[in-house]
């Protein structure tokens, strides 16, 4: 099944949801596939500013139909990413 921009896609692997339980109580949330240019605009602010208060995080998880938590995590996770590449 194909999965649209910004969406959660199935996880792969014994820690995905119902891999190891039939009801996939696993209490995880499924991986957001974003988009190229979801990705892109994330990318452009994230090199405008690494860290984003809360009214930039609202404002930017409107304009990209996103939760502010999903905002959050990728600027997290792309800090970390950061981090190790240095």
């Amino acid at each position: 099944r194909p999965s649209g921009a910004g969406q959660p896609v199935q996880e792969e692997g014994p820690e995905a949801p119902g891999a190891e339980e039939p009801c996939g109580r696993g209490g995880r949330r499924l991986r957001t596939a974003f988009s190229a240019e979801q990705i892109s605009t994330l990318e452009s602010s994230f090199q405008r500013q690494q860290y984003l208060g809360a009214a930039e995080r609202r404002q930017l998880a409107a304009r990209m139909r996103l939760s502010e938590v999903q905002i959050k995590t990728w600027f997290q996770n792309r800090r970390m990413k950061l981090k190790r590449q240095l």
